[in-house]
Parts: C-alpha cells; sequence; structure tokens
C-alpha cells in the first residue's frame, strides 16, 4: 500500500462548512443538524462512575499523549471486535483523521473511489495530495438511496489504490446490505486497495439488524473513521479516532498529526472516556429520538405531498429529501431561512468537480430534540405560500 509524502495543493472553499458559518448560529431552526442530541458536562458525567466527578475537577491540564491516553484507546478499542488498543490512533474530530488518511493513502496519480453526493473533504484531500477521483453516485431509488457495487467495480482502475465509503451515509441516511458490504471488502482485498471508512454514524440505525461490521474488523489494511460527534452528539468534545490494524500506515499518520494538533485536549479525551463507557445508553436515546422524530417528518411531508418527499434514514440522523416545487430546491432553501429562519441544506451544497446534484434535493437533520419546532416553523412557511 502506498504512504505518501507528496506534496499538497491549495484546497477549495469547503462549501458546506462555508454556508453553516454564514447560518448556523443566526437560524432559528437548525433543521438540518448532522449530530445527534448533545448534553452537558454535567449530563456526561452523571452516567460515569461516582469517582468520575472528582476525577474530572482534579484533572491536569498538560498536554497528552498523541496516539490518545490509555484510557481512552481502551475505550474506543472495546467499541471494536478485532482492534485492540495499539490499532487505535486519537485525532481532533473525524476532519482531522480524513485530513490525514485521505492524502496519505495515496501517492500523485494514483485514482480514489468515493461515493456522490458526500462530506467534501473525502474528494477534495485526495484531489489536492495529486490524485485522480472518481465519483460513483448514490441512486434515489423507490425504496430508498443506494450505491451499485457494479459501478464501483466498473470505475476501477489498474491504479485504483484507496475506495472510499461512508456507511451510513450523509447525507442520504442509505446503508448497504451486509452481504453488499462484505462483497466491497472482498474487492479491496482481492485488488490489494484499501478501503477508508467513515463510520461516524454507526450506533443509530433505526433498525440494529442493520448495523454493519466495521471495515477495520473485517480487513487488516483498512481504515475505520469514527468520532464523538455524530451517534454520541459530543462535536464539542472534537474526539474522533482512527482503527486500522496496519501499524505502518498508523505511524505514518502519527507522523504527520504532530504537524496540526499534536495531541488532544485533556479534558476532551477524559469526557470521551466516560462517554464511551457509557456509549450503549447514549446511543439508545440519539436513536430513540431519531424514532420520535421520523413520523413527525413523515406526517408534514404526508400534508404536502405535492412539494415534498424523502426516504427516512436506514441508519444516521440525517436524511436526503426531494422538494418538488417548480422554483427548485436551491431557491425554496434560501428563502426559508431568510424568511422563516429554517435551516436546511440545499443540493447546490454537495455539487462538486465529481457530481452535479440536482436542483430538487435538500439534507434534513432528524437527531435532535428541537426537530418538533424546526417542523412547525417550516410547516408555517409552506401555509403562507
Amino acid at each position: 500500500m502506498p504512504m505518501s509524502e507528496s506534496t499538497f495543493q491549495r484546497l477549495p472553499t469547503f462549501r458546506l462548512e462555508d454556508y453553516f458559518s454564514r447560518w448556523e448560529f443566526t437560524a432559528r431552526h437548525h433543521l438540518t443538524a448532522s449530530d445527534a442530541q448533545s448534553m452537558s458536562i454535567g449530563e456526561l458525567l452523571a452516567l460515569g462512575s461516582d469517582d468520575d466527578r472528582a476525577a474530572f475537577d482534579t484533572l491536569g491540564l498538560g498536554y497528552v499523549e498523541t496516539r490518545g491516553g490509555d484510557p481512552l484507546r481502551e475505550a474506543v478499542a472495546a467499541t471494536y471486535d478485532a482492534c485492540e488498543p495499539q490499532d487505535i490512533l486519537m485525532f481532533a474530530g473525524a476532519e482531522e483523521a480524513i485530513f490525514w488518511v485521505m492524502q496519505l493513502a495515496v501517492e500523485p496519480g494514483d485514482h480514489v473511489i468515493v461515493p456522490v453526493p458526500n462530506y467534501q473533504a473525502f474528494e477534495a484531500i485526495p484531489l489536492a495530495a495529486g490524485a485522480e477521483v472518481t465519483g460513483v453516485p448514490l441512486v434515489d431509488t423507490e425504496s430508498g438511496w443506494t450505491i451499485d457495487l457494479d459501478d464501483v467495480r466498473g470505475a476501477l482502475r489498474p491504479n485504483t489504490r484507496v475506495i472510499g465509503m461512508n456507511f451510513p451515509h450523509n447525507p442520504t441516511g442509505a446503508v448497504l446490505d451486509p452481504a453488499r458490504w462484505q462483497d466491497l471488502v472482498d474487492l479491496c482485498e482481492e485488488r490489494g486497495i484499501r478501503l477508508v471508512s467513515d463510520e461516524v454514524y454507526r450506533g443509530v440505525e433505526r433498525d440494529a439488524a442493520r448495523r454493519l461490521p466495521q471495515a477495520a474488523d473485517l480487513s487488516p489494511t483498512a481504515v475505520s473513521i469514527n468520532v464523538m460527534s455524530k451517534a454520541y452528539g459530543l462535536p464539542g468534545l472534537r474526539v474522533g479516532w482512527v482503527a486500522s490494524r496496519d501499524h505502518a500506515f498508523l505511524d505514518l499518520l502519527e507522523r504527520h498529526k504532530h504537524y496540526t494538533s499534536i495531541c488532544n485536549a485533556g479534558p476532551s479525551e477524559f469526557l470521551a472516556t466516560v462517554a464511551l463507557r457509557a456509549g450503549d445508553r447514549i446511543r439508545d436515546r440519539n436513536r430513540d429520538i431519531v424514532a420520535a422524530n421520523v413520523p413527525l417528518v413523515d406526517d408534514l411531508f404526508a400534508r404536502y405531498a405535492d412539494l415534498l418527499s424523502w426516504h427516512p434514514p436506514v441508519g444516521g440522523s440525517v436524511a436526503f429529501a426531494r422538494y418538488h416545487g417548480p422554483e427548485g430546491a436551491n431557491r425554496f432553501c434560501r428563502e426559508l431561512v431568510e424568511q422563516a429562519g429554517v435551516l436546511l441544506l440545499p443540493s447546490e451544497i454537495y455539487c462538486t468537480p465529481l457530481s452535479d446534484v440536482p436542483d430538487r434535493y435538500f439534507r434534513i437533520g432528524v437527531g435532535r430534540r428541537s426537530v418538533p419546532a424546526g417542523l412547525t416553523a417550516l410547516d408555517a412557511h409552506l401555509g403562507r405560500r
């Protein structure tokens, strides 16, 4: 597997984050949030042991290990079947992990396959590292969003070095069936391709039977990326990680992490450890919130069926809904946030060099308790049209 230290080019504007910088904290109703319901430090510590509060109060504020402290890496490793603490490298959120993984796994001129639409960093980082990148589309079918593995096979080249996947998928909420997921893992193994799997929404599938095995458990060269932000609803901790049994690649990532975060914040690592030990309770709570919000969206969309439709998320807390109005989703979303203070992500955010997403989709988030209020405001806006 190539482990590049290639020249990195200037990155394009991150369209999603640029849009959020304008609206995320000014819109009255954040109805496109990608994370699950968050909590306070006090609420989180209440899920821990009797000693956790005292330990947090006396926690030192020095540096921690670049790879992450032992208690945290042990807690992360406990969420895997085949990975041990030595297979875990902590990062400052999933974005830092994506930043290094998606450029260091390739050399200039190598080929990468990613799904589209996607989280923009997944394609922009390898492109900036000099790789060629092909987008394989998720398809909006009657039964939901899916990706065709024949399309993935058709995109393969002799120089394909990485296949990046993201299930549960952002923004569609799609999840592959286990047999197709295993076929993808087997394809990567057969061709000597590294599978990079963004698994940040794993754990809040509405049907636990749809939960996929983690890539790092299935393949010794695969990379699993996860974070406390999405399924756990704790983005303020800024704690993410890479799991891989390829220790040479982990060592390369660690050397490059020295140029960015160096190490995580000690208090964040402590709180993330508490959260992971209470992970089942936190994810169960967040899954219940998603399950309660989905019927509310169903009801609203049914009442405006001429304008709105969707496939509820199979996994995660976001879905890529369809807008049927003649003016298109981009104008609809812009008018909605300007006139009613309701934030949705329009399809244009997901238009990139690899994917020209049609002007009829928008991302909606269903992982927060504030969703009912946002739907009420959306309903009122639609009623005034």
